[in-house]
């Protein structure tokens, strides 16, 4: 497994409908390192947000789409989607808020 940094485990929020929905919920979906594990993305979240206490993480693999060109078939990259829920006294996340 590569070392990967706190910094390196989020590369970017997911902003979807159904994750503007979860919100409310206090459930935050973030695009991770396809190596990160739960603790790992735990870690970082706490480190990157101020106040933020998580409560659970639930993971996702999701496999690279199949696409072409002309006669030539190709894949996509494989990503990793993670939900992240935040305990009941945590701060929200501001990356979100003008949303």
């Amino acid at each position: 497994m590569a070392n990967i940094q706190y910094y390196d485990v989020i590369l970017k929020p997911l902003v979807t409908e159904k994750s503007m929905a979860e919100m409310s919920d206090m459930k935050y979906t973030f695009l991770v390192h396809t190596e990160a594990n739960k603790t790992m993305i735990k870690e970082a979240v706490e480190k990157m947000f101020d106040g933020v206490k998580v409560k659970s993480v639930n993971t996702m693999n999701l496999d690279g789409k199949t696409k072409r060109r002309g006669m030539t078939y190709g894949k996509t990259a494989k990503t990793k989607k993670a939900i992240v829920t935040l305990a009941e006294g945590s701060k929200e996340i501001e990356i979100f808020q003008g949303l």
